[in-house]
């Protein structure tokens, strides 16, 4: 070859496709190691390997392993998720479940009502919408199955710790709302109190900013502590409120409705939910603290609802303290777990973050 045609050669290079330059490179390997001058093998495309595939064999190299993030990207997680939130729900206009497809538009298909005559995706009027990176959810949703905390699960979607919160909240805004309509049976009903935190807020605090790591100067009932008001029945379904005061009224605006006249309710005997429960006419049975069984009914008790406690307390702990505006996606984020149960995948929370009811 001439030096023109070797120039020219050397100038189409940058045009070359991965599978060009793989050949190209195998080519020279062979003519290297051609030693009698005969002409080198037949060159043939080597398919290029996966960028999450192992080597096999006593040489692979840890370095090749693919990172927690690549190992739990699942975009088919995502599109069945997606397509039982169109099956359930149906339209998210006029809930019609008469519906056509209507192509396909950032890795989601499109769906047009033949009602409403309106299109959408599986992610229209839900808190996912217009989110990116769909291939990273369900990555983000293994992370809400651990329990990890912001920075961890930014590590292993691979993104930044600002969108990692985001993501988050904005997945935890569904599951803060599903609760049941109505509870069933013989109902416990209590509070447990949380401390009052502002974290993530570094101005406007309504009170002086406390040493990291100071304990709280009265348990219970105190200004410096938040209520969470816990309704569960013998099935398991549960109901949670962050109460705005500890009365009658905001334990009303948690309960009623879901708590009927046809339930049993045992509590401990706080004033706010005895109250409640004479003014609706619910029959109230109450416990001597710390509410387990009297000898006389040992079907009624608050040893479940207490057990919730103790289990919501025990996961928050590994979070060093939730802030109080986000404490109703905490809540739901728990109630999830807990109805979801340990056969728990990946598209059960994909879903649950769409808004499929899970504790309904």
């Amino acid at each position: 070859m001439d030096d023109a045609g070797f120039e020219a050669l050397l100038a189409s290079v940058a045009n070359l496709t991965i599978s060009q330059r793989g050949r190209i490179f195998l080519a020279l390997a062979l003519a290297e190691a051609s030693e009698d001058g005969q002409p080198s093998p037949s060159v043939t495309a080597v398919p290029r390997a996966s960028p999450h595939s192992i080597p096999a064999g006593p040489l692979a190299d840890h370095r090749d392993a693919p990172s927690p993030a690549a190992a739990a990207l699942d975009p088919a997680s995502v599109t069945e998720a997606a397509h039982q939130r169109v099956q359930n729900a149906g339209c998210p206009h006029c809930a019609s479940h008469s519906l056509q497809g209507w192509g396909h538009v950032s890795g989601l298909p499109r769906y047009r009502c033949k009602d409403c005559r309106r299109s959408f995706n599986a992610l229209t009027g839900t808190p996912l919408a217009r989110l990116r990176k769909k291939e990273r959810w369900a990555a983000h949703a293994q992370a809400l199955m651990t329990g990890e905390s912001v920075v961890k699960a930014a590590k292993r979607c691979d993104v930044a710790v600002s969108t990692a919160f985001r993501w988050r909240h904005r997945f935890l805004s569904a599951p803060a709302r599903d609760k049941p309509t109505q509870l069933s049976g013989i109902v416990e009903a209590d509070e447990t109190y949380i401390r009052e935190s502002f974290k993530g807020k570094r101005s406007d605090l309504p009170r002086p900013a406390r040493k990291r790591g100071s304990r709280i100067k009265k348990r219970g009932l105190a200004a410096e502590q938040i209520g969470v008001l816990v309704a569960r029945d013998r099935s398991g379904r549960t109901t949670d409120a962050v109460l705005a005061r500890h009365d009658r009224a905001s334990i009303t605006a948690a309960l009623a409705g879901v708590v009927t006249p046809a339930n049993q309710l045992c509590c401990d005997g706080g004033k706010p939910i005895v109250g409640f429960a004479r003014r609706a006419k619910i029959p109230c049975c109450i416990l001597p603290k710390p509410g387990g069984p009297m000898p006389g009914a040992p079907t009624l008790h608050i040893n479940n609802v207490n057990g919730y406690h103790g289990r919501l307390k025990e996961w928050l702990r590994p979070f060093h303290g939730v802030a109080t505006a986000y404490l109703d996606h905490y809540l739901g984020w728990r109630r999830t777990i807990e109805a979801l149960g340990d056969r728990v995948k990946q598209q059960h929370w994909l879903a649950a973050a769409m808004g499929i009811p899970v504790c309904q």
